[in-house]
């Protein structure tokens, strides 16, 4: 099983830089880092996705980096297209491109201030992913009524497609990306996806799950905090609660096992705020004990 983590998700941590954190990750052993995207958040302030992976790009080697995810519509496809070839340029290749279409959680604000009805999101979004890779791979492709090249191209990274309609990650995705998900619920929606890309002529798109986790002496405050922070994004207080990886990395390492066994063969973790980069040495150690 591949590991990555979450960078803070405002880009800002006053304990370490985003580079810092980075390396970091490197340094532990993860596959790859990732970082959420949003225009106008509640609550918090939030760095632009695409300008933090820049950062990261230039102070690693090796560690993949991910959109987790990049909310589509809110840009322009041409301008998308060209961050995300640009960004591939820069790393060297690196990126793996989680999209969704944004849901409550980032607000109708976020929308009407770059002129998209919230109501046409999910169109938005499949419309996008009919000619993404066209163009950042910089082939001539058909946009708004006229022909568009973008230069240079850049070889197109893995998609991985978040929550809304399985039918998109059928048609898209090379992974499907449920975050927060059990391994039943994994099991349920791989068997669904199967048939759903047998239709569309498609592999069955492999799993990427995300995880809230907060290892060894956790406060009972902290754990309440990130089960309000996961009910924002429409889950329930006792899914919330359920979903979080807590305890011992034993306990830890025996649900990764699980996913693994539901067929996950990447888990991003989210680690709780107060200790960010001990939290990542213990899920390493976690993933080391599972030996998935």
């Amino acid at each position: 099983m591949k590991l990555g983590l979450n960078l803070p998700s405002h880009g800002v941590d006053t304990s370490a830089t985003v580079a810092e954190h980075a390396r970091h990750a490197e340094d532990a052993g993860f596959e790859s880092v990732w970082v959420g995207d949003h225009l106008i958040p509640a609550g918090r302030p939030f760095l632009d996705a695409t300008l933090v992976l820049a950062a990261v790009a230039a102070v690693t080697e090796r560690v993949k980096l991910g959109f987790g995810v990049m909310v589509l519509p809110l840009r322009e496809t041409a301008w998308a297209a060209k961050q995300i070839a640009s960004l591939q340029h820069l790393s060297g290749g690196r990126v793996l491109l989680g999209v969704g279409s944004g849901g409550p959680v980032h607000g109708d604000a976020a929308f009407r201030a770059v002129g998209v009805p919230f109501a046409e999101r999910g169109r938005r979004t499949d419309e996008a992913l009919e000619v993404l890779a066209g163009l950042v791979e910089g082939r001539r492709m058909r946009l708004d009524g006229a022909d568009v090249t973008l230069s240079p191209g850049a070889a197109m990274p893995p998609v991985l497609i978040g929550a809304g309609p399985e039918r998109r990650v059928a048609r898209f995705a090379d992974e499907w990306y449920p975050a927060f998900s059990t391994p039943a619920e994994v099991s349920a929606g791989v068997g669904r996806l199967a048939s759903l890309a047998v239709e569309h002529g498609r592999p069955v798109p492999q799993v990427t799950v995300g995880l809230s986790f907060g290892l060894g002496d956790v406060p009972a405050g902290e754990v309440d905090a990130q089960v309000k922070g996961l009910t924002e994004y429409g889950m329930s207080e006792d899914a919330a609660r359920a979903s979080l990886l807590t305890g011992p990395p034993e306990r830890a390492a025996e649900r990764l096992a699980e996913l693994a066994d539901a067929g996950v063969h990447r888990v991003v973790g989210m680690p709780f705020p107060s200790d960010r980069r001990r939290q990542a040495e213990l899920l390493a150690e976690a993933a080391r004990r599972a030996a998935v």
